[in-house]
């Protein structure tokens, strides 16, 4: 079984806060996870699958692989597809995850209140870039 499945709109950090929790240096990415990935302790999901509620059934299979899901919010964002109580529809726990803190644009607050409303039980605040908020977020999801 998986550690965690990220779920977050396109362009939200997913694969680059999953490489960062992995070890890897932070590197911009510019291309767009196409299909589930599914890798040692994660599966990686693309934004289009949150961004489209007929793609909902393959996100709450894919969950089922996973011991916990963690909801993606990037801080500049102008939109967010997390509907109230979107969590509820899961079986396993629920964290929210705030990426992109550093950006001089951020609204911290509006991304944990969306996370909030969809159901997420706890939020990390995280930043790529700079490593914030990744050792409390890597810890968590290991059980540590």
């Amino acid at each position: 079984m998986k550690d965690i499945i990220l779920i977050g709109g396109t362009k939200a950090g997913k694969t680059t806060l999953l490489k960062v929790l992995n070890g890897e240096k932070f590197k911009k990415i510019d291309i767009r996870t196409q299909s589930l990935e599914f890798e040692d302790q994660s599966i990686d999901t693309p934004g289009e699958y949150i961004e489209n509620r007929q793609y909902y059934t393959a996100l709450i299979s894919a969950a089922q692989e996973a011991e916990m899901i963690g909801l993606v919010a990037d801080a500049t964002a102008e939109q967010y597809f997390f509907p109230p109580t979107f969590a509820s529809i899961f079986t396993r726990p629920v964290i929210g995850i705030v990426t992109k803190i550093d950006e001089p644009k951020a609204n911290i607050d509006h991304a944990k209140n969306i996370l909030n409303m969809a159901g997420a039980d706890k939020i990390f605040l995280t930043s790529a870039l700079t490593g914030k908020g990744i050792t409390e977020l890597s810890d968590f999801i290991s059980g540590k």
